[in-house]
């Protein structure tokens, strides 16, 4: 499982998640890649943090970290029709991935991170995991 975050000035942090993903991996994940993305990004005061409403997402710890982090979280409706912007950059990264045809998960895991870096800004236009 990888996380990602992005914006419309490019790519965030690609990481990988070796284990089951829970609320408080989820938050720890953030705590060490969000604000690190964003700073890189050179993103200003006001940016909004969009992620879809995944259980480990939405629960109250969730919830509260991204409160008292001062995050501003775009609300995103339950059972939404609209697709989550990185879609499609986890679409990108998919086809440029098979198409170099990684044979073991060292080279899966090094290939992801070599495409995800070279992911232009205009690939996506918001923000999220």
């Amino acid at each position: 499982m990888l996380w990602g975050c992005f914006s419309a000035k490019g790519p965030g942090r690609l990481i990988r998640v070796k284990e089951r993903m829970n609320g408080a991996m989820y938050r720890e994940i953030l705590s060490k890649n969000l604000l690190p993305s964003a700073r890189a990004l050179k993103m200003k005061r006001g940016w909004v943090f969009q992620h879809d409403n995944d259980p480990k997402h939405t629960t109250r710890a969730t919830k509260e970290w991204l409160r008292k982090k001062h995050f501003k979280v775009l609300a995103w409706p339950s059972q939404s029709p609209d697709l989550n912007p990185i879609e499609n950059l986890w679409r990108e990264l998919k086809i440029h991935v098979a198409q170099r045809q990684p044979q073991n998960i060292t080279a899966l895991e090094e290939i992801c991170m070599e495409e995800w870096a070279k992911l232009p800004a205009t690939e996506g236009d918001m923000d999220n995991e």
